[in-house]
């Protein structure tokens, strides 16, 4: 029943019936007509933007042109409710209008340039409640018939209104800091005068500053002092000290990968225990490593500390392959060895050419001699590591093979010398 009282008590429900809304109808639709007029006249002003990567400032421009006639007539009704109340005068027709202007415009913008349709919803269905009743007087009534409904424990005042007032602006906040951090992202690495190294120490440091700041907000629409942080630092120290060690190892490893730039996003990473994969995230708590069956290795950053690795791809991707084979030992080496370079020239992913130096050009040589036949050596560079898209030595394999057929050559097979000694 004390929500109805408060709303009984509403100030607008009395003005409304007692007051002539006549003049103040009068002025809101000479300012429509006033708005209509200057928005008309803004528009052909207004650049036109068509560049890809002003895509953020394309949509607000939209914006503004599509709502221009609601917000300048917003503004102008703002300038009559203070003329209006300076002279004593009712407002609350001019109010009523101004409060349904912002709701369209919340509106408009919530389902015409809001990609999440999760996010839209919430906006109509959160902000748009606020600004009706705020305009029928009835939010003050309403937040104190919340207040009314509270728990008390000592110090500790806690009420409906306040729990409503978390989940509201947390989810708010909540939106804002993923939004940002997404286009702050998005910013950062597009930046073409960066390398990749640096774009992610910034979109890292800025991620984590966006959160801390959301945080801080959070903390003071939550009503908790600041000065309260100490204790907490001091809570969090300890527990760095007991049972967190690991993630505060973690963090201050991932800081120190990003700012030293010892890996990068599309680094090919061997590990100790032979795993390996292409780097495709780096944050503060791990590496994310891909590997070529479409595994995801997740790197704890100390990892990269405590234990060599080896980075094929850091500051060249020319990387050098082997290939073993052996032939008979009746092989014509020197009519196999030209045609087995040719073959390895003809890829186009080997290094060959005048266009590299002799240590780079292909080669083959005799590595030794087996019990069945000769082991040859191969040797090639190529700009990439060999396997997913670019696996080379099977081709190359594949290759030789369909050569030697083509050419009389044969493979080794095991060969024993059986004699037979007869008994006198």
């Amino acid at each position: 029943m004390l929500f109805f009282d408060e709303l009984q008590m509403s100030p607008f429900i009395t003005s409304v019936l007692a007051e002539p809304t006549a003049v103040q109808l009068l002025a809101v639709l000479l300012l429509w007509s006033l708005a209509f007029g200057l928005a008309t006249v803004v528009r052909t002003f207004l650049p036109h933007i068509d560049q890809p990567k002003l895509a953020l400032l394309k949509q607000v421009q939209s914006f503004f042109s599509h709502s221009l006639t609601l917000l300048i007539w917003f503004v102008l009704l703002v300038f009559l409710i203070y003329g209006l109340e300076s002279e004593g005068r009712s407002s609350h027709l001019v109010s009523l209008t101004q409060s349904l202007i912002g709701a369209l415009i919340v509106v408009r913008y919530a389902l015409g340039y809001l990609k999440a349709q999760v996010y839209a919803k919430a906006l109509i269905y959160t902000v748009v409640p606020l600004i009706l009743l705020n305009a029928f007087d009835v939010l003050t009534p309403a937040i104190n018939a919340l207040e009314a409904y509270a728990l008390n424990v000592g110090n500790i005042h806690f009420s409906i209104y306040d729990l409503c007032r978390v989940l509201y602006f947390g989810a708010i906040l909540f939106w804002l800091g993923k939004e940002s951090n997404r286009l702050g992202k998005k910013t950062i690495r597009s930046r073409t005068g960066l390398d990749s190294s640096t774009k992610e120490v910034i979109a890292k440091l800025f991620e984590v500053l966006l959160y801390v700041v959301m945080f801080l907000v959070l903390l003071n629409v939550l009503g908790i002092s600041l000065t309260t942080l100490t204790v907490l630092g001091g809570a969090i120290g300890v527990g760095i000290g007991f049972g967190l060690q690991s993630i505060a190892s973690n963090f201050v490893s991932g800081l120190i990968i990003l700012l030293e730039r010892s890996l990068s996003i599309g680094d090919y990473i061997e590990l100790a225990d032979a795993r390996g994969g292409t780097i495709r995230d780096v944050n503060l708590r791990s590496i994310t490593l891909e590997t070529f069956d479409g595994k995801d290795i997740v790197v704890p950053n100390d990892v990269f500390f405590s234990t060599t690795f080896t980075n094929w791809t850091h500051k060249n991707l020319k990387q050098r392959y082997d290939i073993d084979f052996a032939v008979a030992f009746s092989t014509d080496l020197d009519r196999l060895f030209p045609l087995v370079k040719a073959t390895l020239c003809a890829h186009k992913s080997v290094l060959s050419g005048a266009d590299y130096s002799f240590e780079e050009q292909p080669d083959i040589e005799i590595s030794g001699f087996g019990d069945n036949g000769i082991n040859l050596h191969i040797e090639f560079w190529m700009n990439a590591i060999d396997d997913g898209e670019n696996r080379v030595g099977a081709d190359l394999l594949y290759e030789i093979w369909k050569l030697m057929n083509q050419n009389g050559f044969s493979f080794p097979f095991p060969q024993r010398e059986v004699r037979m000694l007869s008994d006198k």
